[in-house]
């Protein structure tokens, strides 16, 4: 599987992006799917996942009720809408895939739980 994240830019504090996360080489309906990012200087870190039947989502605590993952099966996409954005936002945003299927919450915000990662697209978020 390889993916193609975009939508990434410049914005103001308050405002809003959706970064897209394009599939290709196969179907990513059965995938689990997520994000993470990672600012200047700092660890990388996680911020929301989608299971691979919609049925649940998951977000890092300082995105909830800001971010909202989704997907679109026929297009072989995942989408992040970013709302209310903060400074603290900007970083290189990654999508990335894994098939295992986990129950537990905590296993989706591990980045060594997924098995394909695309290139990062950067988000600014200006003050």
């Amino acid at each position: 599987v390889q993916l193609q994240a975009c939508g990434g830019g410049v914005v103001q504090a308050g405002g809003s992006l959706r970064l897209s996360c394009a599939a290709s080489g196969r179907t990513i309906n059965g995938y689990d799917m997520g994000w993470f990012r990672q600012a200047p200087g700092k660890q990388r870190e996680f911020v929301a996942a989608i299971t691979w039947n919609g049925a649940r989502r998951y977000y890092a605590d300082s995105m909830k009720g800001r971010f909202t993952s989704s997907r679109d099966n026929a297009k072989n996409t995942r989408y992040l809408q970013m709302n209310m954005l903060k400074p603290e936002d900007t970083a290189d945003y990654y999508c990335v895939a894994g098939s295992r299927h986990f129950s537990a919450a905590r296993d989706y915000s591990d980045e060594q739980n997924y098995d394909y990662w695309g290139q990062g697209t950067q988000v600014t978020v200006s003050s």
